[in-house]
This record gives structure tokens, C-alpha cells and sequence, in this order.
């Protein structure tokens, strides 16, 4: 749903009518219609209403999603609010994912750079541990953004480059920020698809999954898991994977899951037996439901 509260106070304020509005900003008719039925405007249109009444266009446009836990989300996101869920999220998804890769962050260390923007991490903290921590905050961000479009193979790739851009694997030639790899590897010692390979098999594990009529969690796990075997980046597939698990939660209105640290090794054990046993990778996932549940209900926010 889109919400026009904040266009409407603008132009209370400033005494404008939306036929004003629409003669003096250039706007057609069906523009000022799609504002009446709370439909969508496109973005060139919203700078020019902006521009016209001389403020940013986030303050006029609002989408609100059906998905409470989403809209919370963006709530809190944009108020900057501690100590709520996104703040938990941001600290709790980051720590977790980046320390099954092989941080030497803390959760304390990575509480403290989201809370504070500054660094207290003692010696011997890599500098991309760093680096990455910072930059899958803005990975999250960019989840709660774009949570209600269409997964598609551009959204992955922005995630990869969000996550992997300005760290020292940027700076080989051999590898590629925010598209497929360049060159073959494995993961626990199983052969994944052929770069070449790649695109094809990462079309058409997306246009299967968003072929489903509906989506449920375990379609969610299965979409990681088989991405997983494909392991279409050179680096950070771990991280991109679980990020577009938590998008497609959002999406579909099922409550996210974070894979803790510690049940690391149930997560690949889960991982490597998926193509024999999906239960243990299910299990494991819907275990680290549970805790995103536990934090819902410590935060006192209703759930289904």
C-alpha cells in the first residue's frame, strides 16, 4: 500500500491544491490520479513534486507493507530507533553470518560499531573484518528495501557487491565484485557449477522458484541450499545466500530465520546432505526461527 500522508501534509502547509500542484509541476492528469487512488508514482515524478515543493521525495511517498514485521522494520530503520528489532536484527544477522565465515569480530565488537560508527576492536582485527561488518549493515538495509520485489539475479549481484566492494579481494584481477565468478571452485570438497555454467543455472533456479504459485519456508531453505551448490560467486555466497533467505521471508510474510554461529556445523552438515537429507538443514533453519520468535516475543511484538 502507498500513502501519500506525507505529500499531503507538504501541501496543507504550504497552501497548494493538487491542481496547483499539477499545472505548475508539469503533471498529467492520470499523475495526479494515481496520487488520489494511493497508487504508485514513478520516481521521475516524485523528484519533480519534490522539486516543485522544495523537499526530499521520501518525505512525500511512504509504502506500507501487509508484512508487519517488515514494516516495523522499515519503521525503525527510518527513525534510527535503538535497541528494537531492527536494531537486533542488523547486530545479531551480521555477527552471526560473518563469524560463520571466519570473522574475528565479537557480537560485542559488532554491537559496538553499529551503535557507535567507531572502532574499539583491540589488535589484530582484519581490517576487511571490519570492512564487511560495516558494509552487511547496509546489505540488511538494502534487504528491507527492495523485501517486496521480485528475487531476480540483479538483486544477488547487488548484495555480492554491497558486501564485497573496497575489500582487498576487490583488488584481484581474478575476482569479480557483484557478478559471477571468473574462475572454478569447490566447497567442502565438492566440485560447484562452471563459471560458464553459472548463468544458466542460476536463471533457472530463480525463474523455478518464482514459477511457485505460493512460497513457503521450506522453498525458502531449498533456494539456498541449491544456490549453495552452485556457489555462483568467488566469495561471499555464505552471506549473499542467507541475506536473500531473510528478503524472501520478508516477502512472503514468514518470520526470518538467523543461523547462529554456534549451529554452524549442523548449517553445513545441512548444507553438504541436502541432495540426500533435507531435513537436517530444515531442522537447523527452523531452529534459528525459533530464536528470531524469541526475539519477537522479548520485544513484545505480536506474530502469527
Amino acid at each position: 500500500m502507498i500513502s501519500y500522508e506525507g505529500l499531503e501534509e507538504v501541501l496543507k502547509e504550504k497552501r497548494i491544491g493538487k491542481s496547483k500542484l499539477g499545472l505548475e509541476a508539469g503533471l498529467s492528469s492520470r499523475t495526479i490520479a494515481k496520487i488520489a487512488k494511493g497508487e504508485k508514482l514513478s520516481g521521475k515524478s516524485l523528484q519533480r513534486i519534490a522539486d516543485y515543493l522544495e523537499v526530499l521525495p521520501e518525505r512525500l511517498m511512504r509504502e506500507i507493507s501487509d508484512n508487519s514485521i517488515l514494516q516495523r522494520l522499515r519503521d525503525e530503520k527510518d527513525m534510527k530507533l535503538p535497541g528494537g528489532l531492527y536494531h537486533e536484527l542488523q547486530i545479531r544477522m551480521t555477527y552471526n553470518s560473518n563469524h560463520i565465515e571466519g570473522s574475528m569480530l565479537s557480537e560485542e565488537q559488532t554491537r559496538h560499531i553499529f551503535e557507535t560508527n567507531t572502532l574499539d576492536v583491540g589488535e589484530g582485527i582484519p581490517v576487511d573484518d571490519v570492512l564487511e561488518t560495516l558494509h552487511h549493515f547496509r546489505a540488511i538495509d538494502y534487504v528491507i528495501d527492495v523485501a517486496e520485489e521480485v528475487l531476480s539475479e540483479e538483486i544477488i549481484k547487488q548484495l555480492h557487491y554491497i558486501l564485497k566492494h573496497d575489500t582487498r579481494d576487490a583488488g584481484l584481477s581474478w575476482f569479480v565484485v557483484g557478478d559471477y565468478k571468473k574462475r572454478a571452485n569447490m566447497v567442502g570438497g565438492r566440485e560447484t557449477s562452471k563459471p560458464a555454467e553459472v548463468p544458466r543455472h542460476m536463471a533457472c533456479l530463480i525463474a523455478e522458484y518464482n514459477a511457485r504459485e505460493s512460497v513457503t519456508m521450506e522453498d525458502i531453505v531449498a533456494f539456498h541450499a541449491e544456490s549453495e551448490y552452485i556457489h555462483p560467486f568467488q566469495d561471499g555466497n555464505g552471506r549473499v545466500g542467507r541475506l536473500v533467505a531473510l528478503k524472501e521471508c520478508l516477502r512472503h510474510n514468514i518470520i526470518p530465520f538467523i543461523i547462529e554461529d554456534a549451529k554452524k556445523n549442523y548449517y553445513y552438515r545441512g548444507l553438504a546432505e541436502w541432495r540426500s537429507e533435507r531435513g537436517w538443514l530444515r531442522d537447523t533453519c527452523l531452529d534459528g526461527q525459533d530464536s528470531f520468535i524469541r526475539l519477537l516475543d522479548m520485544l513484545e511484538i505480536p506474530h502469527a
